[in-house]
């Protein structure tokens, strides 16, 4: 399932920037799953009547990381956050979701053998929401650490003056402009509409990714990619291959 479109002509790329969680690795539901002990807790502080189930969570914040999610929940109740207090539960979330991840990640030869390929035609970055530590963590255990150098990996979390989280485009600025490259010359992969809104907003083609999303859930993703401005959108990483190889 690759849906085209001619604005996205690989002539003139020399660099692919890759989402990380739910784009190059399955690691959405995972981490809501150990992240939701953590957000109840800090949720049922602002006056949350009940708690989230992971699912929940992530519809409500899918895209976002959890500083960026904190804040905008915190609103919701009305709360103020402490600088402080939003500190101390941003850290302690990443550090209970990264040693999650690290159990359940793996390697996986649908997403390796593309990269292998992409890596010989475009440099590689990785350009996500999540802090740096949780990134590194996942590339290590997924054996895709090889494919970004870490002076090629972006955290809006870690890599910015002040930290922000998609649809921000900062970070994708941050990335464009360290790289010494222009948007023209870059696409990126997204599997979130945040995170598509994001790149756009930062005037870098996107291509949508769907490979690790719910079956169920695609074609209404799909949908929404495309209206978050995504030029293309695929089911596996293949496909980013094969439609980057067109001249």
């Amino acid at each position: 399932m690759t849906h085209r479109s001619t604005d996205l002509d690989p002539a003139g790329v020399t660099t692919l920037l890759c989402d990380a969680d739910g784009t190059l690795f399955p690691s959405e539901e995972p981490a809501y799953a150990a992240s939701a002990d953590v957000t109840n807790r800090f949720l049922a502080q602002l006056g949350a009547e009940r708690p989230y189930s992971p699912a929940e969570l992530q519809a409500m914040t899918n895209g976002k990381n959890f500083r960026a999610a904190a804040q905008e929940l915190a609103r919701g109740y009305g709360r103020d956050l402490a600088p402080e207090d939003l500190e101390r539960w941003v850290a302690q979330e990443k550090d209970v979701v990264t040693a999650h991840l690290r159990t359940v990640l793996r390697e996986d030869p649908a997403v390796h053998g593309p990269l292998v390929r992409l890596a010989q035609r475009f440099a590689l970055a990785a350009v996500t929401s999540s802090a740096a530590s949780r990134l590194d963590a996942c590339l290590e255990v997924t054996g895709l650490a090889g494919f970004f150098e870490p002076a090629r990996r972006y955290s809006a979390e870690d890599s910015l003056p002040r930290p922000t989280s998609k649809p921000d485009p900062a970070v994708y600025v941050h990335a464009v402009q360290d790289l010494g490259i222009t948007p023209d010359e870059a696409v990126a992969v997204e599997d979130s509409i945040n995170g598509a809104l994001s790149a756009v907003a930062a005037g870098v083609r996107t291509v949508g990714t769907v490979q690790f999303v719910p079956e169920h859930e695609r074609a209404a993703r799909t949908a929404a990619l495309r209206e978050a401005g995504a030029l293309a959108v695929v089911s596996s990483w293949d496909e980013v291959a094969a439609l980057l190889s067109a001249r």
